[in-house]
């Protein structure tokens, strides 16, 4: 994980207004491979362990085994980073469910982008650059306009939270939205850019 990802991290439990505090007991090249995280408001610990950040809100079932699928290939990972419409750096980019089997791939494939995956089965894979893995729960931990762009599959979180963290002009891709999801994606103050094939790409317009 990132060091500096975690200046734009909010309490789990809290919300926006507590950020958490992160005490680092192993760091190698910028990243943090063991440590915690703490808040300062209800005192509660979100551990960091082999690079992976676990921060779910209390009460935490153990975490399973489960890795993430197989490689998608190329062409699967060509088609999200053009849906993304990241094609220049720096940035960070957020890959939540199981998209972020694309973590790595998409990593190689953006040079200073980094690549927050957002899943329980990344806690079985190994830490590598430019990919900050990470579990949590419906509601981000992360501040307004943190990533450049997002992608995640159908419900993970609301569209509305994933707009949330969304710079302006940043892209939301959804694979296999929900009927209302389009819906959803414009009351939260998003323009529809595409809508076919079992995707939405929602363009955050507010500021």
């Amino acid at each position: 994980m990132h060091f500096l990802l975690t200046d734009r991290l909010i309490c789990p439990r809290c919300g926006p207004d507590f950020g958490l505090i992160l005490l680092a007991k192993r760091m190698a090249d910028r990243r943090v491979l063991d440590g915690e995280l703490g808040c300062p408001n209800c005192r509660d610990h979100f551990p960091i362990k082999g690079g992976f950040a676990d921060l779910r809100p209390p009460p935490r079932d153990p975490l399973t085994a489960t890795p993430l699928s197989a490689d998608p290939g190329v062409e699967a990972t060509n088609r999200l980073a053009a849906l993304l419409g990241v094609i220049e750096s720096p940035g960070t980019v957020a890959l939540l469910g199981s998209v972020a089997v694309h973590a790595a791939a998409l990593a190689d494939r953006l040079p200073e982008i980094e690549v927050v995956a957002v899943d329980a089965a990344t806690h079985a894979e190994v830490e590598r650059e430019r990919v900050s893995r990470l579990v949590t729960g419906v509601e981000l931990p992360f501040h307004p306009w943190t990533f450049r762009a997002l992608a995640m599959v159908g419900d993970v979180v609301a569209p509305e939270e994933a707009v949330r963290v969304v710079g302006h002009g940043g892209r939301v891709v959804m694979e296999g939205p929900g009927p209302d999801a389009t819906a959803q994606f414009e009351r939260a103050g998003s323009r529809i850019l595409l809508q076919e094939d079992g995707w939405v790409v929602a363009l955050r317009e507010t500021r």
